[in-house]
């Protein structure tokens, strides 16, 4: 069986397409008009080796938020379309990535609650000429929100905040990756609730 979610979302601000796929297919196209942020999106599907198809027109005359939140949302809402009732996946997945000088913790719960905890600081305030690197937290809520799961983003140290930033996509695809990993182990949901 394939897993795989589409979500389209339009507004008057953005018209996004994603396509996600936790199994089989690991091809990745993503167009969002945003170079920085298409690099986290795809260091994001390839260490997490999902296939992930993202295209986005947005406001980015504006500046780049309302694409980056949107594309968060459509990326969640597909994640809990591609898992379905979520039988027998492991639910949690936690990942350590460094890049350079820089350490990421992610720990992820795919409870059905949404929550994020993110810790992070950096002193460089734009990226790529039109990425604002306040929009990383915002991009994680709107994920964290849409993917209805428990997100933990934990930056320990770095000096670079391209390679702390990045450090943190990568983290989020592995740790993702183990919460949507089926185990034949497990009988029905990960919970004792019976549902998550």
């Amino acid at each position: 069986m394939i897993r795989t979610g589409t979500v389209q979302r339009r507004t008057a601000e953005t018209d996004i397409i994603v396509e996600f796929a936790l199994d089989g297919n690991q091809a990745n196209s993503i167009s969002t008009g945003i170079g920085f942020f298409d690099h986290m999106l795809t260091l994001f599907a390839k260490h997490g080796r999902f296939g992930l198809v993202v295209k986005a027109n947005g406001d980015t005359y504006v500046d780049a938020h309302h694409t980056v939140e949107d594309v968060g949302l459509a990326l969640g809402q597909a994640l809990v379309k591609a898992l379905g009732d979520k039988v027998g996946i492991e639910r949690y997945g936690d990942a350590w990535v460094p890049m350079d000088e820089a350490l990421t913790q992610v720990v992820i719960d795919l409870s059905g609650r949404p929550y994020l905890v993110f810790q992070g600081e950096w002193n460089t305030p734009v990226l790529g000429g039109n990425f604002e690197t306040e929009l990383v937290e915002d991009f994680f809520q709107a994920l964290a929100m849409s993917g209805a799961m428990n997100l933990h983003v934990h930056n320990l140290y770095g000096r670079n905040t391209h390679h702390i930033i990045e450090s943190m996509f990568k983290a989020t695809g592995r740790a993702l990756r183990k919460a949507v990993t089926i185990n034949p182990d497990i009988v029905g949901v990960n919970s004792t609730k019976g549902t998550i």
